[in-house]
Order: structure tokens, then C-alpha cells, then sequence
């Protein structure tokens, strides 16, 4: 039988030679095993991509809120010991809770009361009850913002900071409310709207009320 003549490579014109065709066979298994490495890097990236959308899909989430919850009415007991008059603890409706309840030190020396209110509709009001505060704490409070009116709430009259549209920085006080019985000055702020502010107003109403006068014996025991 008949030897086949060695095949003709169109580029050369002619035969490989042994040392072409084993150099040509050579370069075919390096561009094989460089595009394996490829694919297998590409099919490994994917395979790592599916393994992380699956455990972010079967992993539970907790949806619930992270904020601590403060017992502000615990605190308040608490603090009574310190504050020469009756300390305001108001009495809130389901869905209410606090996230600060302490007693604070303005920089010029009024000691007040403070708690976080946050609301159902995850709004805030702050509540600040200065003892023999001053107009510089007041106006600290406010953030140095003007009185534009003033409501009656549970037949106390309180004054009105409404600074939701102006473009002065006034930080948490987009509105406040302020009342002063006694030795107490009230201060309502933040970001809420004006029923849950009324709604916190008239739940101090029986703390103001049983506020001392200026100059009478302290009183002892938490007001609601």
C-alpha cells in the first residue's frame, strides 16, 4: 500500500516538518490548557456568586428594630432623688417608647431632665424639664429659634416654635413647645407633627399642675 504523501500547510506551501508539526502541536496544548484555566476561573467565580446569593436568601433577618428601648419611667423614679421638684413621666399610649432617659447639665449649669420620645410613626419628641433654667437654656433648647405662636393644651397655655420651613440649621427642634410651672420650664422638640406634640402636652398636664411654686418647700415623688 501506498504511503500518504504528508499533508500540505496552506501558510507554508509546503509540509511541516517534524519540528513543525510537533512545535504547532505543542502551541495547540498551551492555548487549550490557558483557555481550561479561564473557564475554570469564570465557573468558579459563578459557583462562589450562587453559594453567597443562597446564603443571603436562607440566612434569617431579624427586621425588627436595633434601637435600644429605654424604661424612661423607671429612670425617672430614679432620678427623683436628685431633682428638687416632681419629675415628669408621661403617661403614653401603645406604640410609644424612649431611647434616653437622664439627667443632664446645660453649659450653664441648669440641671433638667431629659428623655428621647420616639412615636408609632417613628418620629421624636424630646422632652426637657429645666429646674430654675434661664433664658440662655431656654433659647439652647429651642436652638436659638423665635416664638411664632402659642396653643392651649388641657387648659395650659404652651408657646409655639414652628421652625419646619425656615432654612436656618435648628437641628432636632423642627418644632418645640414650651411651658414653665413653677420652679420647671418644659421644652417639647423635634420632628413629630402637632397632635403627637399635643398628645405629650397634655399627658405632663398633672406634672405641671403639681409643680411647686418658686421658693416653696421641694416635693418628692415623680409627677405623670
Amino acid at each position: 500500500m501506498a504511503q500518504k504523501p504528508p499533508r500540505v500547510v496552506a501558510e507554508l506551501g509546503r509540509p511541516e516538518t517534524f519540528e513543525e508539526t510537533t512545535a504547532r502541536k505543542a502551541e495547540q496544548s498551551r492555548k487549550y490548557r490557558a483557555n481550561k484555566t479561564i473557564n475554570n476561573l469564570w465557573l468558579s467565580l459563578i459557583v462562589c456568586v450562587a453559594v453567597v446569593i443562597v446564603i443571603v436568601l436562607l440566612v434569617p433577618r431579624d427586621d425588627t428594630s436595633q434601637r435600644q428601648t429605654i424604661d424612661y419611667r423607671s429612670v425617672a423614679t430614679s432620678a427623683q432623688a436628685a431633682l428638687p421638684v416632681p419629675v415628669a413621666s408621661p403617661e403614653l399610649p401603645a406604640g410609644w417608647s424612649s431611647n434616653a432617659a437622664e439627667i443632664r447639665r446645660g453649659n450653664d449649669g441648669v440641671a433638667y431632665w431629659y428623655v428621647g420620645l420616639l412615636t408609632p410613626s417613628n418620629t421624636f419628641v424630646a422632652l426637657a424639664q429645666g429646674v430654675d433654667a434661664n433664658d440662655s437654656w431656654l433659647s439652647d433648647q429651642v436652638h436659638d429659634t423665635a416664638a411664632s405662636s402659642t396653643i392651649t393644651v388641657d387648659g395650659i397655655q404652651w408657646t409655639v416654635y414652628d421652625n419646619r420651613t425656615t432654612s436656618q440649621n435648628v437641628g432636632n427642634a423642627e418644632y418645640a413647645l414650651t411651658a414653665t410651672a413653677g420652679r420647671s420650664t418644659y421644652v417639647l422638640y423635634g420632628t413629630a407633627d402637632d397632635a403627637d406634640f399635643e398628645l405629650v402636652a397634655a399627658a405632663l398636664s398633672s406634672n405641671l399642675a403639681a409643680q411647686p411654686t418658686a421658693g416653696a418647700a421641694p416635693t418628692t415623688g415623680a409627677g405623670s
